[in-house]
């Protein structure tokens, strides 16, 4: 996966989370592409800055992306809109894990009041390395895909 660009993107809320795995990342030898936020005393909406690592995704499905905010939950609910966005909110390891090997989540939400910077190395480490189990949880995973198709 080290050869794909991480997305990266965050509101006010999120801007020092997300600066860190930017960072982080950059240090890991993946290439980094940090979407903005860039300004963290000005406030911005969680849905234009999600809107912005969606994009990416849509022009390539292999894509991976991170969304930051203070809880995760308003880039969660901004992301999952987009009928071929697979966005997790994630708290612990075994969510980074299992969101990928059982979902195929294409991307990592982390709430910044939530998660410190160590946790949230882990979990990222967990969701660039784990692949899609497929099997069962393809069936499903096209069932997600036919819900977006649907509206």
């Amino acid at each position: 996966m080290q050869d794909k660009t991480i997305y990266l993107a965050s509101d006010h809320g999120g801007i020092v989370l997300k600066n860190h795995l930017c960072e982080w990342l950059s240090g890991c030898g993946y290439r980094v592409a940090d979407l903005g936020t860039h300004v963290p005393d000005v406030s911005v909406d969680y849905p234009d800055e999600a809107e912005k690592l969606v994009q990416k995704i849509q022009t390539d499905p292999s894509a991976r992306g991170i969304l930051v905010c203070t809880t995760g939950v308003g880039m969660s609910m901004a992301a999952n809109r987009y009928p071929f966005i697979r966005g997790a909110l994630v708290f612990n390891r075994d969510m980074a894990k299992m969101c990928r090997a059982h979902n195929d989540a294409n991307v990592l939400i982390f709430g910044a009041k939530y998660t410190d910077e160590k946790l949230a190395e882990e979990c990222t480490k967990i969701f660039l390395d784990t692949s899609f189990d497929g099997g069962r949880h393809e069936r499903r995973v096209n069932k997600l895909t036919d819900l977006g198709e649907r509206k």
